[in-house]
């Protein structure tokens, strides 16, 4: 069976998996550990990514991450290609370092916020790599000693989960740390590595209990939340879809958006490509790289290598595009050239 192609959205949470390939370690020392904190955090802040929790174990590393205008997929690639890059030339290796498809699931943020958050900081522990909740509290490769204060770092969304406790900042923690605590005796919990109907519903002994209520239900392995939130989601990835499938039966393709953006911002097309700061270039770019990406479906990779321009410049552009069409009420198709 084929693989379904991952979804994302801007601002969708996600709880992301990577393993080394064969269960090998991608990290062997604390060297290791710091490098990829650093690649991670320089890629978080370029592309707008939230983290809110994290932690790493020497064969695969979990992430919570919300996006911004950057897709979840670059933001992995950046951060899997670069750390396998690494680590080959450290360690005098080659080959693969990570399993060929990491897990990305998204989630139902009201339902499951904390209790992923919980989970995630809570592995160090249950992998035995410190030895008592105590310890975990100053473990410098797992979010939870930086949410307690202990450590800090400029990438990690801390305040947003400390909010979610109270709004003074001793008291949410002592709450917060209490919160986790609470969840060493749960074990693994495999309800939260992934999605589907079982998962969602928490186990099957729920779902034959919906089944026999009647209970119409849905369930996708991408997306960890209940029925009506995996309906949301797949009704929003289909209209996506349909979306970039009519532009192009239309047969708008990505010069003719160049040639529209030209018209509406008044500039010669090969100016619309070019790299220049100029006010009305800027402006230009950042509607070809919005209507590229939202409507057409380009991805934000082909467009930086199109414009020869980073994909977090493009990610910058989508997201002034975005503005500039709003405020401007403007369309993409303009009937007077497009036939409807």
């Amino acid at each position: 069976m084929p693989r379904k192609a991952r979804i994302d959205a801007p601002g969708a949470l996600h709880h992301v998996i990577a393993r080394g390939i064969e269960q090998r370690k991608i990290f062997d020392d604390t060297l290791d550990k710091n490098r990829f904190l650093v690649r991670l955090s320089n890629i978080l802040n370029e592309t707008e990514t939230s983290c809110y929790a994290w932690a790493l174990l020497p064969n695969h590393f979990h992430l919570l991450l919300r996006t911004g205008n950057t897709s979840i997929a670059t933001v992995m690639r950046r951060l899997l290609t670069g750390h396998a890059m690494y680590y080959n030339r450290q360690h005098g290796r080659c080959g693969h370092l990570f399993q060929n498809r990491y897990r990305s699931i998204l989630c139902e943020e009201e339902r499951y916020f904390l209790e992923l958050v919980r989970y995630i900081h809570l592995n160090p522990l249950r992998a035995n790599i410190v030895k008592d909740f105590n310890r975990l509290g100053s473990y410098p490769f797992c979010g939870h000693s930086y949410v307690m204060g202990k450590l800090s770092n400029d990438w990690q969304d801390t305040n947003l989960v400390l909010r979610l406790f109270g709004s003074m900042v001793l008291s949410a923690r002592q709450r917060y740390r209490e919160f986790i605590s609470q969840g060493v005796a749960q074990g693994k919990r495999p309800d939260l590595v992934g999605g589907g109907l079982v998962r969602s519903t928490g186990g099957w002994s729920e779902v034959k209990k919906l089944q026999k209520e009647q209970v119409p239900m849905k369930g996708d392995e991408r997306i960890l939340g209940d029925s009506a939130f995996v309906n949301q989601i797949l009704t929003r990835a289909e209209e996506n879809f349909q979306k970039h499938h009519y532009m192009k039966t239309m047969g708008i393709n990505l010069d003719m958006v160049a040639q529209r953006v030209a018209d509406i911002v008044g500039l010669e097309i090969r100016d619309v490509w070019s790299a220049g700061k100029y006010r009305k270039v800027v402006k230009a770019r950042s509607l070809l790289c919005y209507w590229a990406v939202r409507e057409l479906g380009e991805s934000m990779a082909s467009m930086a290598r199109r414009l020869n321009l980073s994909t977090t410049a493009i990610s910058k552009s989508v997201t002034r595009g975005e503005t500039l069409v709003r405020q401007g009420n403007l369309l993409l198709v303009d009937r007077k050239k497009f036939k409807s």
